[in-house]
């Protein structure tokens, strides 16, 4: 059996890094330069001691059955709170932590490639590794109030880095806009904490604790500490109405939005329900709720994707749609369901957002999509895995994301919520399609100028080639029954409680041929729209869907525009007028007062001496009088 004072280690392996880069860094800054090799070798070093320690705790899970936990210290004690800072290797949070620390790890060795040369190359690897070790703590954590330590490090993480080019106006507001939008979030979160504490008394704050004593609280504040947590879950994981700050996200360098949107942030509000599965399986209303949103929030995102030309930004809506797929799953019991969709979309994604950044990089840091396809290069092993990669999004087998999403589908038509899974389908057929239309731009559409090739360094095509084989295979870690398939990663995830899809085979295939005749209808749209599309006349950039229904701009009117308003008021009549005006009033009344006592010490030797002998009368006449003279 493994030793348990390993499972600290897999977050400290990563921290070490942050901080060991962040001080070289610094010595590279203020003393002398440090080749890039040196921080590459830590940068990418860490994570993969973690990863490999994770792996051999898996294994001696497999083989004998245990589960991990650690104590490293007693974090805060009052009276009868006992606040551990403790951290827990179950089944589900050793499965979260196998790929991310995997994935992270690719990424981390992809950003040396992204990177190479940019004067800001140590403390890019700083940030890095701190964001892959603030998202381990929140995996990690035995208590919520230790993931909640996590939840907002991957929150600074991601405005350092988001904003990295921070001489750039546009990347700080993008940053600010995330910061912001998350914090609201957080608010929410917290309230929900603090509402889950008070429903339940005094009790261990342990996750183990709190599910045995959760059928002691009132129904209603548990439902309100299900909605105020999950209201935490809408920012961090982008989901109506808490989105907006997902696309602007891109701002940052293309690693970032990799790591980001396959193996951190955007993750932690599906894994948040799952880990608080206790809580929403007696809530069944809020989980309802929950579906809802993600099934809404999946439509949104992939009908604003439809007319987008950013290539990262069509990269983050289509996050926020498969993500919203994953909220269907948790919110409707499905918890497996959901978190093998997370563990699928993090092959996909981070190899389309790093294929995404290699184009980038080679047509000089372009991503207008018609842009770039007016000047194509030829990259063939970004070209072969970006389809890939495009593919397992469309849900087409047997890549992995036909086997993920088409088990969320049927969890909605099994659970008798038909509108959530015709939305889920319709949904289907827009992501095939847009997935394809940015495809067919890049890759098929016809251009003047002969493409050239472009050398690729192998720190970019070697972790993009690992991650397509998770994108064609990690679907079959859960091989569906009906294909002779045990279900492994619903088997490992028992704990959670999930619940099972339990239907007819023939009602099975039923659903999984509607799900690849939508699919591939998408992607005949697409085709015959896009595979000969002129690319020198790209699409109007105007009209409400081009302009994201102009949901920003009426945040910015009630929000932004009306908190400066009332700012103003408050500045002018609060503030200068009663604050300001009581304040400086009293300051006047001592300036005058201490001008009158100014008078006795005006340097007149005349003045000192009448005040001298009026002083010396008063004592003579004092004295006459209580002596009796």
């Amino acid at each position: 059996m493994m030793d348990t004072s390993l499972l600290v280690w897999i977050i400290l392996a990563p921290l070490l890094g942050a901080i060991l880069n962040g001080g070289v860094y610094f010595y590279h800054v203020k003393r002398k330069p440090v080749s890039e090799l040196v921080f590459s070798i830590i940068g990418t070093g860490t994570p993969l001691i973690a990863f490999l320690i994770t792996l051999s705790l898996f294994l001696d899970m497999v083989n004998n059955g245990v589960t991990f936990q650690q104590t490293v210290f007693t974090w805060l004690s009052l009276d009868t709170l006992n606040i551990a800072m403790g951290f827990l290797g179950d089944n589900l949070a050793i499965f979260m932590a196998m790929f991310v620390t995997f994935v992270g790890w690719l990424i981390h060795i992809y950003a040396i490639g992204y990177m190479t040369g940019d004067e800001g190359f140590g403390k890019f690897f700083a940030y890095f590794n701190l964001f892959l070790a603030s998202m381990l703590i929140l995996v990690l954590a035995d208590n919520p109030i230790i993931l909640f330590i996590g939840w907002e490090g991957v929150g600074v993480c991601s405005y350092l880095l988001i904003a990295f080019y921070y001489t750039d106006k546009d990347n700080v507001i993008a940053g600010n806009k995330a910061f912001i939008a998350n914090r609201v979030g957080d608010f929410g979160f917290l309230l929900g904490l603090i509402t889950l504490f008070f429903a339940l008394g005094e009790v261990n704050l342990s996750f183990t604790s709190l599910e045995a004593n959760i059928n002691n609280a009132s129904t209603g504040l548990l439902m309100l500490s299900g909605f105020l947590l999950f209201v935490g879950a809408m920012g961090k994981s982008a989901q109506i109405p808490l989105y907006v700050w997902l696309p602007d996200a891109m701002a940052g360098p293309t690693p970032i939005s990799a790591l980001i949107h396959a193996a951190t942030m955007v993750t932690a509000g599906v894994y948040m329900v799952a880990r608080f599965h206790f809580l929403y399986s007696g809530i069944e209303e809020i989980g309802t709720f929950i579906a809802y949103i993600g099934a809404f929030s999946a439509l949104l995102a992939a009908i604003i994707a439809t007319r987008q030309q950013d290539i990262k930004k069509i990269l983050a809506y289509s996050t926020m749609s498969q993500l919203g797929y994953m909220f269907i799953a948790v919110g409707l019991g499905f918890y497996s369901s959901g978190l093998f969709h997370v563990f699928t979309h993090a092959f996909f994604k981070a190899m389309l957002f790093m294929g995404a950044g290699g184009m980038i990089i080679a047509l000089h840091h372009e991503q207008n999509i018609f842009k770039m396809a007016q000047h194509r290069a030829q990259l063939p092993i970004i070209g072969i895995t970006f389809l890939i990669g495009v593919i397992a999004i469309s849900g087409i087998p047997p890549f992995s994301g036909f086997f993920s999403k088409d088990a969320i589908l049927a969890a909605a038509f099994q659970e008798g919520q038909y509108l959530i899974w015709a939305i889920g389908m319709f949904t289907a057929f827009l992501t095939a399609f847009y997935m394809f239309r940015m495809y067919f731009i890049l890759f098929v559409a016809p251009n003047k100028h002969t493409t050239h090739y472009v050398y690729t360094s192998k720190t970019i095509t070697f972790p993009l080639l690992i991650l397509a084989i998770g994108a064609v295979g990690a679907g079959f870690l859960n091989f569906p029954a009906i294909f002779g398939g045990e279900h492994r990663v619903d088997t490992w995830l028992a704990q959670t409680n999930s619940t099972h899809i339990h239907m007819s085979h023939a009602t099975e295939y039923i659903l999984m041929a509607l799900s690849i005749i939508v699919a591939v209808a998408g992607i005949v749209v697409a085709y015959k729209k896009y595979a000969n599309f002129d690319v020198y006349k790209p699409e109007d950039e105007k009209g409400i869907i081009a302009n994201k229904f102009y949901v920003d701009e009426f945040y910015d009117l009630i929000f932004v525009q009306f908190s400066k308003k009332i700012s103003s008021v408050i500045d002018k009549t609060v503030d200068m007028k009663i604050i300001d005006g009581f304040i400086m009033t009293v300051c006047n009344e001592f300036i005058a007062f201490g001008k009158k006592v100014a008078a006795l010490q005006n340097a007149n030797v005349r003045f000192y001496a009448a005040f001298m002998l009026v002083g010396m009368s008063c004592v003579f006449v004092y004295l006459y009088i209580s002596l009796g003279l």
